[in-house]
């Protein structure tokens, strides 16, 4: 049964318009990657996976600074361009979530880390929520890899971002903006964890990126000029 001719422009109207915000998101992430302003505290020495929320995900520009990072990103539209947009400054991603394609990515993301020397990098409260609430999938990838979970955030006072009503308050740093990107230290995990010690250790992971947060907030100066 053919489509109603109304529906078929519809689509193609839809595709018009993806298209658009692609090239859109694209050339703001490679004018953002020349006068990027970010400094970064307490990178890690070691290999690891960045633990990083969903509302900061523009910070894998700093994740991808001192070592190569390959992010997962989700396999939706606005993924799609998301991983467009990190491809186009050099940042390596693979695509799945928790609920579509997260096997397939997973076992591509320890591949890039394990025989590839890749750091890893997830928003751990992606792809849709709870915000700010990690899911253990990182744990198990940390383990699986034999590294460690890095906690990362990012943050400035200035006012110059780019706002999005998203269920995370997604912010897109605009030019000029001077952000601190702290990370904490290394969480280890062990190869055999039961259930109650993987809770303690997701439960470790949401804490630190609480505290750094809080940290960077009220220390931004002093980060700024150390």
């Amino acid at each position: 049964m053919k489509k109603p001719l109304k529906q078929y422009f519809l689509e193609i109207k839809n595709i018009y318009i993806f298209e658009f915000l692609s090239a859109f998101v694209v050339n703001l992430f490679k004018l953002e990657k020349i006068f990027y302003n970010c400094k970064c505290i307490n990178y890690p020495k070691v290999k690891c996976i960045f633990a990083l929320w969903h509302a900061h995900q523009c910070a894998v520009f700093s994740c991808n600074m001192f070592r190569k990072t390959c992010v997962m990103v989700s396999n939706s539209k606005d993924g799609e361009i998301i991983s467009r947009a990190a491809n186009a400054v050099g940042v390596t991603t693979v695509r799945g979530s928790q609920n579509r394609g997260g096997t397939k990515a997973s076992l591509e993301l320890i591949k890039k880390i394990k025989e590839e020397d890749y750091n890893g990098a997830l928003t751990i409260d992606g792809p849709r929520g709870p915000n700010r609430i990690v899911k253990k999938g990182i744990i198990d990838i940390a383990k699986m890899c034999n590294i460690p979970i890095v906690p990362a955030v990012y943050w400035s006072p200035q006012k110059r971002f780019l706002k999005f009503k998203s269920w995370d308050s997604f912010r897109f740093p605009l030019i000029g903006t001077k952000l601190v990107m702290l990370y904490g230290d290394p969480i280890y995990v062990e190869e055999n964890m039961d259930e109650e010690t993987t809770e303690k250790i997701r439960l470790k992971v949401e804490q630190s990126l609480n505290n750094l947060y809080e940290d960077l907030k009220k220390n931004y100066k002093k980060y700024l000029k150390s």
